[in-house]
């Protein structure tokens, strides 16, 4: 093992909250909403994370959207109807290892261990020493990384001061050693303002661990500027609406969000976010409702082929396309508004609201409903 006896500076290393103070401080005055208990367990349970990566609603066309680079090149390419299908199912792992969401765990709490006291060199040196095991191949969360008080204690470094150390002989690309000055609060609130919550998340997963401190303030206030100003598509299709929507869930905050999505016609996924909701404070409702969806989503694939078949599937597919939807989504609606209705009536804050874009959905729903029966009737097609 190769230890290297370092003298960081002539002035006292500093604790983590201190070097993080002195710095900035990634909160305002005002307070941001935390987790009262550790969310690990309930972020990655396996229906949980189902909901949140259906409401995610990945598009290709998003995940894959050009993105500021210095030198920007298109590969053109002639390829069979085979070698597109493999490049299409390729694009798609990519597309769900580039929407793998940031974990969302409880901070780590703070603690510093006395390994020895020696009194006899006692103001041996007016600085403090960092001792680090620079070995190769060690994970930094175990790296040995000790200090010399001035006084002679010897104990082991505080996280502010392993994630330096690890940060000068094993640096992360992207991670800075001192805190970017965009995390300033002046400078954070800029960034908000302008909706650049994608960078602002982005850079956070760069420069702080899930467990930090700062990761959790910084994320807390992202998601409350996003819920204040309601813009919530920015985040769609991409890893960061996971995290979100569990934030807002977990606080019993998504009211504003629920709207929205019933605005943009995403009915189930509002009726997964209420599921959700429900999920993490333990609030008692009809489980059977998702896989009463799933199956009729699925129920016209169970019908006889034929030629006469394909040929109405055809006709109506264009009817649906021309109404903008069609009769099973329909019945998935008239499901999804009676449990969206419920959740409004017994655990809404904005019962007003909701209910006002529950009704203004259903009269449009009903036109378009309307519309598809009398395109049938008129092509003799019998429902």
């Amino acid at each position: 093992m190769t230890l290297f006896l370092k003298l960081i500076h002539r002035t006292p290393l500093r604790t983590s909250s201190q070097f993080y103070a002195s710095i900035c401080k990634c909160s305002t005055n005002a307070s941001f909403l935390q987790y009262g208990k550790d969310p690990g367990p309930k972020f990655t349970d396996t229906e949980t994370q189902k909901l949140l990566k259906s409401i995610t609603r990945p598009q290709l066309s998003k995940i894959f959207r050009k993105q500021p680079r210095e030198v920007n090149v298109v590969d053109h390419k002639m390829m069979t109807t085979e070698q597109i299908e493999e490049q299409l199912k390729a694009s798609i792992e990519k597309a769900e290892h580039l929407l793998q969401m940031p974990p969302i765990v409880k901070i780590q709490q703070e603690y510093t261990k006395v390994i020895s006291k020696d009194p006899g060199i006692d103001s041996f040196s007016a600085s403090k020493y960092v001792i680090t095991d620079i070995t190769y191949g060690i994970d930094d969360s175990e790296r040995m990384i000790v200090v010399r008080q001035v006084d002679g204690t010897l104990e082991y470094a505080d996280a502010a001061i392993r994630k330096r150390i690890n940060q000068i002989y094993f640096p992360q690309q992207g991670r800075k050693i001192r805190l970017p000055r965009m995390f300033e609060p002046d400078n954070l609130k800029r960034c908000l303002d302008r909706h650049a919550y994608e960078f602002v998340l982005d850079r956070m997963c760069v420069q702080f661990e899930p467990y930090e401190q700062e990761f959790h303030d910084i994320s807390s206030q992202v998601f409350q500027h996003i819920n204040s100003t309601k813009q919530f598509d920015i985040l769609r299709s991409t890893r960061h609406f996971g995290p979100m929507s569990f934030f807002l869930a977990w606080h019993k905050l998504i009211d504003d969000l629920v709207i929205e999505m019933v605005e943009r016609d995403f009915l189930q996924n509002a009726v997964e976010l209420i599921c959700l909701m429900y999920n993490l404070n333990g609030i008692q409702y009809d489980k059977a409702i998702l896989d009463e969806l799933d199956q009729i989503s699925h129920s016209n694939k169970l019908e006889n082929v034929d030629a006469f078949s394909i040929a109405k599937a055809g006709l109506v597919q264009d009817l649906n396309e021309t109404v903008g939807k069609s009769a099973e989504q329909f019945k998935t609606d008239e499901i999804c508004y009676k449990f969206i209705d419920n959740f409004c009536q017994s655990h809404g804050i904005k019962k007003s609201q909701i209910s006002l874009c529950l009704q203004l959905y259903k009269d449009s729903n009903e036109e378009k409903k309307r519309l598809l029966e009398g395109l049938k009737k008129a092509h003799g097609i019998v429902s």
